[in-house]
């Protein structure tokens, strides 16, 4: 009998994490919802950070975090992949080590049982490469299929990396291109090559485990992954959060070719203008080109991590990324606010 194929994409409005809130309205969402204090509570919701840190003892700390999202990819097997690698990606952002997963899922009552076990197949490979363990879940029927992952991790309460430490004179890292939700909408209707959306999945796939593995042995100072948010929705995060503003070089980005000449021709995702209207203020974009604007404000699923690392490591934690990461750069500076715009584009 032959087997039943689904596209996945299909069944679903958005992609990855283009289906993410955008931050202006989550942050209203959570406005004047009480805080409470706790002395262990070392990071909570109240900084739009990536995950909540505990601290359980001097020497150990509980990082958790939740994501899931719908199908970015036609293929289930590789759709749990890309989702398990975004939802652990929080916890590497946050400096720590990833050790329990719980899966999250939804999917359509007519969906194929071969295609729910492909996709919960990608989820549990991609946590085990990254030396962890998925110990149950929780499911439910939706018009829509969704995936993802809670996640448990372990970091030192001395060494938990925010994304609001960020110090005037450090110099920020990125360590993925920029592209992928342009690709991934691209995709949808077959605008992409068969090279390029390779490409993609390969980036989408890659853990940032190494970037953490390396980041971890320098002087940094805070770090985010660069998600739903793009570019400059988490850089606004990073040094609003630091009270500090960023100089950014655009040339030294590594922007995805082929995204960006689908970004000339106005192929750009829901979630970019959802972005550009939350951190556009904050932005100086005076005699940049759209397209390149465009690709800053591009919501990517599985992204890199923004590091800001203090100036005396840089050189020598920049020359260990580009041995390890799928593309070192090194994009800006930190510097002291000075009022008004928080990054200023170059």
């Amino acid at each position: 009998m032959e087997k039943e194929t689904v596209k996945l994409t299909k069944l679903s409005k958005c992609a990855g994490c283009g289906a993410k809130v955008g931050a202006g309205v989550l942050a209203q969402l959570l406005k004047d919802i009480k805080v409470h204090s706790d002395p262990n509570l070392l990071v909570g919701f109240d900084h739009s950070d990536d995950a909540s840190v505990y601290r359980i003892s001097d020497n150990l700390a509980l990082v958790q975090t939740v994501d899931f999202f719908p199908p970015i990819a036609d293929d289930p097997y590789l759709f749990g992949q890309i989702a398990a690698t975004n939802a652990l990606s929080d916890v590497y952002a946050m400096g720590g080590e990833p050790k329990l997963c719980l899966n999250i899922m939804a999917v359509p009552e007519k969906m194929p049982m071969e295609a729910v076990h492909e996709i919960l197949r990608g989820g549990y490979d991609k946590v085990y490469e990254a030396g962890a363990l998925i110990t149950g879940g929780h499911s439910i029927h939706d018009d829509e299929p969704k995936y993802g992952l809670a996640v448990t991790g372990f970091v030192h309460p001395d060494r938990v990396l925010t994304n609001s430490g960020a110090k005037p004179g450090d110099v920020l890292f990125l360590t993925k291109p920029l592209g992928i939700g342009i690709l991934s909408t691209a995709a949808k209707v077959d605008m992409v090559s068969e090279q390029e959306q390779k490409h993609i999945y390969e980036l989408m796939t890659t853990l940032n485990r190494a970037a953490r593995d390396v980041m971890v042995k320098y002087d940094v100072h805070a770090c985010t992954d660069v998600t739903g948010f793009g570019l400059m929705g988490h850089a606004f995060e990073m040094m609003e959060g630091s009270d500090t503003q960023a100089v950014i070089d655009t040339s030294a980005l590594d922007l995805i070719p082929e995204a960006k000449e689908l970004a000339k021709y106005g192929l750009i995702p829901a979630g970019a203008y959802r972005n550009r209207t939350f951190a556009e203020k904050a932005v100086k974009l005076d005699g940049i080109e759209l397209c390149v604007q465009d690709m800053l404000f591009d919501p990517q699923t599985s992204g890199g991590l923004l590091i800001a690392c203090s100036p005396e490591d840089a050189d020598e934690m920049f020359a260990e990324l580009q041995k390890t990461v799928p593309s070192a750069q090194r994009i800006g500076t930190v510097q002291a606010y000075e009022g008004g715009k928080r990054i200023f584009l170059r």
